[in-house]
């Protein structure tokens, strides 16, 4: 869903830019509350691997396509706020670099693919969480639902966008039905990846998905034939409140995975058109669009200049891709955490604990 130059006009574009600038202060206030030791690293990481798997594009109807945006996701792994910070991370790293999602439509494209992609799912999470049964499970469901929603959100936030800015004469009724229509398929496959992703992590960290803290399973006593819960202050294992494997061994599994993903993975993933692209093209709103700024980067879409094997220079661009956007937010995100580690609440708090 990743808006080029040209479908929105300048006037609209620098507003989007203004409110998507304010939604990242906002955010890097925000997330120095969410982010620590544990959870800085594994931000960048979520950042790495939202980056590959947007690059395998999988089928959702004849002719179109669709791939993860990375709210949802980002939201129940790192928190909100930091959320907001790893998809436009993301969405940078790609217009810059590979030519992907216009330069003067980069605002539009946080508000819609970061901003409300992540509100959305997390307050659909958050409200599910406290209804359903407060076990792991639970919060794998909720990300499921979560995910769903959230991608037909942003369809309709393009639509509005659309309608105030648009640069063709289009109907909006016909270009709202189109972009929800097919975003409702995206966002099934969006669920996927996301339940499947954030399960994956709870099995072997529960503790590093910022989603389910608070949400531990109460352990039981057999008590005769009854089972009864252990008392809130019995002390738990470390075994049972982080799991067995290391923070190291989850980053470099994520690492390695999003690399594999983004090297090799991506080149089968689907060649039609997304779904923005297709409706697009379909109802003329690309009659507009403008050459990229970056066209001519050496990674312009998804490709490595002057390697003519598609399969090497495919591989190689996303490869290189994970590399610049995992630095990239792993820098971000330990400076936000380094400020909020020199800030005179967290000093004064730091002396209180001492005494």
């Amino acid at each position: 869903m990743h808006v080029p130059d040209g479908f929105i006009d300048a006037p609209t574009s620098a507003a989007a830019g203004v409110i998507a600038a304010g939604a990242v202060a906002v955010s890097l206030r925000g997330a120095r509350r969410e982010l620590d030791e544990r959870t800085a690293p594994l931000a960048g990481l979520v950042a790495a691997f939202i980056f590959a798997v947007q690059m395998l594009n999988f089928p959702v109807a004849a002719g179109t396509s669709g791939h993860l945006l990375g709210g949802a996701l980002a939201a129940i792994l790192v928190g909100p706020y930091t959320g907001v910070l790893c998809v436009s991370v993301v969405l940078l790293m790609q217009g810059i670099l590979f030519a992907d999602g216009g330069l003067t439509a980069l605002g539009v494209n946080v508000i819609d693919m970061a901003l409300t992609t992540t509100v959305v799912a997390y307050a659909v999470f958050r409200g599910l969480v406290k209804v359903l049964p407060r076990t792991r499970r639970s919060v794998t469901v909720a990300s499921f639902a979560a995910a769903v929603l959230s991608v037909p959100a942003a369809a309709c936030v393009f639509t509005l966008i659309y309608a105030i800015g648009g640069t063709t004469d289009v109907s909006i009724g016909k270009v709202a039905t189109a972009m929800i229509g097919v975003h409702v398929l995206i966002g099934i496959g969006e669920a996927v990846i996301t339940a499947l992703t954030v399960g994956a992590v709870i099995a072997v960290r529960p503790d590093l998905v910022h989603g389910a803290r608070g949400l531990r399973q109460r352990l039981k006593l057999r008590v005769g034939d009854d089972l009864v819960d252990v008392p809130d202050t019995a002390p738990v294992p470390a075994a049972a409140r982080t799991g067995r494997v290391s923070r190291r061994a989850v980053w470099a599994g994520g690492l390695v995975a999003s690399l594999v993903l983004a090297g090799f993975v991506s080149f089968y993933a689907s060649a039609d058109p997304d779904g923005l692209e297709k409706v697009a093209h379909d109802k003329g709103i690309d009659r507009t669009a403008k050459e990229h700024a970056s066209a001519d980067s050496p990674l312009a879409d998804y490709g490595v200049r002057n390697i003519t094997d598609a399969r090497l220079s495919g591989g190689l661009a996303g490869v290189i891709g994970v590399g610049v956007t995992v630095v990239a937010g792993t820098g971000v995100f330990w400076a936000v955490r380094r400020r909020r580690d020199a800030s005179p609440a967290s000093l004064d708090t730091s002396a209180a604990e001492k005494v």
